[in-house]
């Protein structure tokens, strides 16, 4: 086992992404267990700078959380979400599988086609599994990059309504659809509340 755990070592630090049980099966000897492997190592790395987190259905080493700050280097940030965007994807990652028209109802405005597509193309959401209702309509779900990205190992993982309020991201108003009568485009300026307000600069 001791050997084992020197290999998946090996391999989690010289991959730059998350990597798959099964993958790491398959780069190691027949018959080699990584996921006893993993375990051990997980418990080695607890309370180092570096220690091992599952993300989604895979493993990878990442910086210790209290140290991030040594890691910070000060970039000019090139690509901003808009607010649309930031509100589709929350909707995604706490709602998931979801489909657009479940999007549209839960925001109370149409979700235009680039917002998806910036999620799409940021690979911070993906299609899911099409729900068995009339039209068969695609659902989204969010990525293990959305989860890397927020150190998350899932979605479950979020933080929930006492937590946002705690942190200030929530506060008591009324519920959307009372200050939204009708559906509205994304490209039209949203001046209602709800929602929103959870995603405010």
């Amino acid at each position: 086992m001791g050997e084992q755990e020197r290999m998946v070592e090996a391999i989690l630090f010289a991959t730059a992404e998350p990597i798959s049980l099964r993958e790491l099966a398959s780069r190691m000897p027949h018959g080699s267990d990584p996921a006893e492997a993993l375990l051990h190592l997980r418990k080695r790395y607890e309370g180092r700078g570096v220690n091992l987190c599952k993300i989604g259905d895979a493993w990878a080493m990442r910086t210790a959380s209290d140290l991030g700050f040594l890691m910070q280097r000060e970039t000019v940030e090139t690509r901003k979400l808009s607010r649309a965007a930031i509100e589709t994807l929350a909707i995604i990652a706490y709602h998931q599988p979801v489909t657009r028209a479940e999007i549209e109802e839960i925001r109370g405005v149409s979700v235009s086609r680039g917002t998806v597509d910036q999620l799409l193309e940021m690979e911070w959401i993906r299609f899911g599994r099409r729900k068995m209702t009339p039209g068969r309509p695609v659902t989204f779900v969010v990525t293990q990059e959305f989860l890397d990205h927020f150190g998350l190992e899932n979605a479950r993982d979020l933080p929930g309504l006492k937590e946002l309020r705690a942190a200030g991201l929530l506060e008591n108003r009324p519920p959307p659809s009372a200050l939204m009568p009708g559906p509205q485009d994304d490209d039209d300026e949203e001046s209602g509340e709800g929602q929103s307000e959870l995603f405010e600069d």
